[in-house]
């Protein structure tokens, strides 16, 4: 200890002594430390574990409960419902039946005027008392208005109540007699409890009940496919495969299929070379209507044709309650043996119950064999009738005379030279029954001209047009028809129909307006009505399993009153002013600028036609366009963009009405400029108007009929594409920059002058 205290007597060994065991305590309190909080860690851990294992417990112990009283809960209320309508048909048993071990006798039947008979049977266990009961036994004692049929439908109505028994108004009437005799319920609890089974809607058109003109039949009220609602509204009905009406096949009927002379001209449709020394007639009466009339009068006027449907149309099924359709044939001066042809055509390949009637409306024929002579032999043949108009009225009105005193309740227009093929018209009739905004047109197949041979055409062709509203055909790409998966049967939508070959409900005919009333002779109709169907909520098809052959003759045998071009020109403009919007800029476009002249065109009053549209809530061309046709190209306009001019290297502006150049910049409205189908150089309400004789220009407001307003360019039939060009008659002049002044003149056009080129950013079209 002395030694101890001798080494320590330096202060230095001193502070080192206690700065040593410092260290030594601090290290022996870390490892301390370290030790009590692995211990409180693992304590705290281990009551973790434990509360976590107890909350498991406890939450399975409780989802067990709730599993056990909902499973009771379910036992509960299936038991109730089993007891409820067991006592509910117990209820519905007939109070005066014998013991329940017992059958009923024949005295007690007779004594019974009750048509059902409920019996409860017990099936006797292995002791004494002990009964068993089975399943409830339907036992049906058939009054004599009651058919044999009924009897399953009422035994599951009973047990199940079904709603498709129900819905059989001949059924629904023997249950409801049941209930007044059975006494236990009554029959307005009873009627309430019966299952209401509607038609779904999937599309309504908020359209005035309106009928044809001189109508007076009650069948119109309520039309095939519609709903009449409180407010005389007509319910426009699609259905969804919910009418539960009888169905058959297609009737393949045809009077001809055994023709009586097997060997004839032209038998089976079968093509006939005239030989070469009867050439002669052949021209000298092939005016008469435009096609091989000689031979036409030598094949039968009932001659059998091929059955050109696709091999499935045959085993189609249709609804037994079609509607029946009136027939209608407009015809001047036609052909007497392919007049005849038509009529026997249809009268031999439609069935008797479908076909109300056919109508032939005469419009002020001249030949002589269609007046008397037609009379008599159309008086011979069943449900025909000739209408003869006191002057000359065109097709359309014809069509309109027809319709007017038709009784069917479709209409089926068709021209005066064709054929009605096998099945040709119950098709037509279904599409019309499952939805009366449908428009159904047969595949018109070919009757040539030359030999009358009947051909068969395309499965998938339909009707389109082209600027300026030009009818044509056009078959459907492979690649639609794979992905619509269509078949060689399926209906296919129609954006144009050809006109002269359709079927249409008759109320909803008078509906659309009918035809206008303002198109003369021939020409557009088509257009119109087609536009008018699917603009205002209807469908236009062509049914593939119905067909009618058809002469495609290559002009109008009959004369028109009127200019036969500007009758169809003035047509087509009705049409354009009221159906296409801002789309009828494209249809003067092509080639009917001279129509934009009040002088030259009147095309009448358009207000009623207008104010039909608004009425029945059409939609617009764009609709249409995007909807129906959206093949077809129809930008607004040609051209758009800058006007770039090649020999300054700038752009044409316009501020405030007047012109400059500027370097070119796509962000500058001032700079954006269009030029329109009707060949305006235009921004926004102003254009670019020249005045030849003075060489000026100026910024004018925009008027469609000014023809100074018009300047070509880019046009397939000009020598000089990069200029805008000024004509009057033979004269030209050309939009020229002024290099020296900036300013914009006429001058004489040159070719190789890059201040005469002008180029717009965007190009739609030629």
């Amino acid at each position: 200890m002395v030694a101890c205290w001798r080494y320590l007597r330096s202060s230095r060994r001193v502070l080192g002594f206690v700065f040593v065991a410092s260290v030594i305590w601090l290290l022996l309190d870390m490892a301390a430390l370290r030790l009590s909080i692995g211990d409180a860690t693992s304590h705290l851990m281990a009551a973790k574990v434990i509360r976590d294992r107890e909350l498991v417990a406890t939450r399975k112990e409780k989802v067990t409960q709730l599993m056990d009283e909902s499973v009771a809960n379910q036992v509960i209320r299936d038991r109730e419902l089993v007891g409820t309508r067991q006592e509910k048909v117990t209820q519905l048993m007939d109070e005066s039946v014998a013991n329940q071990d017992q059958d009923f006798d024949e005295e007690d039947e007779k004594s019974n005027p009750q048509p059902v008979k409920l019996y409860r049977l017990r099936k006797k266990g292995g002791k004494a008392g002990n009964d068993q009961q089975v399943q409830p036994k339907l036992v049906v004692n058939k009054p004599a208005n009651l058919s044999l049929d009924h009897t399953p439908l009422l035994e599951t109505f009973l047990v199940k109540k079904d709603s498709i028994a129900l819905n059989r108004p001949d059924f629904k009437d023997t249950i409801i007699e049941f209930v007044k005799t059975a006494g236990n319920t009554s029959i307005q609890e009873f009627k309430e409890e019966l299952p209401v089974k509607e038609r779904p809607i999937n599309q309504i058109e908020d359209v005035p009940a309106q009928g044809p003109p001189n109508t007076s039949s009650t069948k119109e009220e309520t039309p095939i496919g519609a709903m009449l609602t409180n407010d005389s509204k007509i319910v426009h009905v699609k259905d969804s495969g919910s009418i539960k009406a009888g169905v058959h096949q297609v009737l393949s009927l045809d009077m001809t299929a055994s023709p009586r002379d097997p060997n004839g001209v032209g038998q089976f449709g079968q093509a006939v070379v005239v030989p070469s020394e009867q050439d002669a007639q052949v021209k000298k009466r092939w005016n008469e209507g435009y096609f091989n009339v000689y031979l036409s009068e030598q094949i039968p006027v009932d001659r059998a044709i091929p059955d050109t449907r696709p091999k499935i149309c045959a085993s189609n099924v249709v609804h037994d309650d079609l509607p029946s359709t009136s027939v209608i044939f407009c015809f001047v001066d036609e052909v007497w043996s392919t007049l005849l042809r038509s009529v026997h055509s249809v009268l031999n390949r439609s069935p008797p119950h479908l076909l109300k009637e056919i109508i032939l409306v005469d419009d002020f024929s001249q030949k002589a064999y269609l007046k008397d002579q037609l009379d008599k032999y159309m008086a011979d043949l069943p449900k025909v009738r000739v209408i003869h108009l006191k002057e000359r009225q065109g097709l359309i009105r014809a069509r309109m005379a027809g319709a007017a005193v038709a009784e069917g309740e479709v209409l089926t227009f068709l021209d005066s030279h064709v054929e009605c093929n096998v099945g040709w018209l119950e098709p037509l009739l279904e599409r019309i029954y499952v939805d009366r905004g449908k428009v159904a047109c047969p595949v018109i197949e070919v009757i040539s001209d030359e030999d009358l041979s009947y051909k068969l055409v395309d499965n998938f062709q339909r009707g389109i047009f082209n600027w300026p509203l030009v009818f044509g055909w056009k078959a459907l790409s492979d690649e639609y028809v794979k992905k619509n998966y269509l078949t060689a049967a399926d209906p296919i939508r129609c954006p144009v129909m050809a006109g002269g070959l359709f079927s249409i409900d008759k109320t909803y005919f008078y509906e659309l307006g009918a035809y206008d009333p303002g198109l003369e002779v021939w020409g557009g109709e088509n257009m119109e009505i087609s536009f008018k169907v699917w603009m205002c909520g209807g469908e236009i098809e062509i049914i593939p399993c119905s067909r009618v052959g058809h002469i495609f003759r290559g002009q109008n045998p009959y004369t028109f009153p009127k200019d036969r071009r500007k009758t169809v020109e003035r047509n087509l403009a009705r049409v354009a002013e009221v159906w296409l919007d801002e789309y009828k800029d494209l249809f003067y476009g092509h080639g009917y600028h001279h129509l934009l002249d009040s002088d030259v065109m009147d095309v009448g009053d358009l207000s009623q036609q207008v104010k039909l549209r608004e009425r029945l809530h059409c939609k617009s061309f764009k609709w249409y366009l995007d909807n129906v046709y959206p093949e077809l190209e129809a930008p607004l306009v040609k051209a758009e963009g800058l006007v770039f001019n090649q020999g300054l290297r700038r752009c044409l502006g316009m501020q405030d009405g007047v012109l400059f150049f500027d370097k070119c910049n796509l962000t500058h409205q001032s700079q954006h400029f269009n030029y329109t189908w009707l060949q305006q150089v235009r921004q926004q309400q102003r254009c670019l108007e020249h005045s030849f004789k003075q060489s000026s220009l100026s910024v004018e407001p925009c008027n469609r009929t000014r023809s100074a307003q018009r300047w070509l360019h880019k046009s397939s039939k000009s020598k000089l594409p990069e200029h805008l060009i000024v004509e009057t008659g033979s004269k030209l002049a050309c939009l020229e920059a002024a290099p020296k002044f900036r300013i914009l003149r006429l001058a004489p056009c040159n070719a190789d002058n890059p201040f005469q080129q002008w180029q717009f950013t965007h190009y739609h079209a030629e």
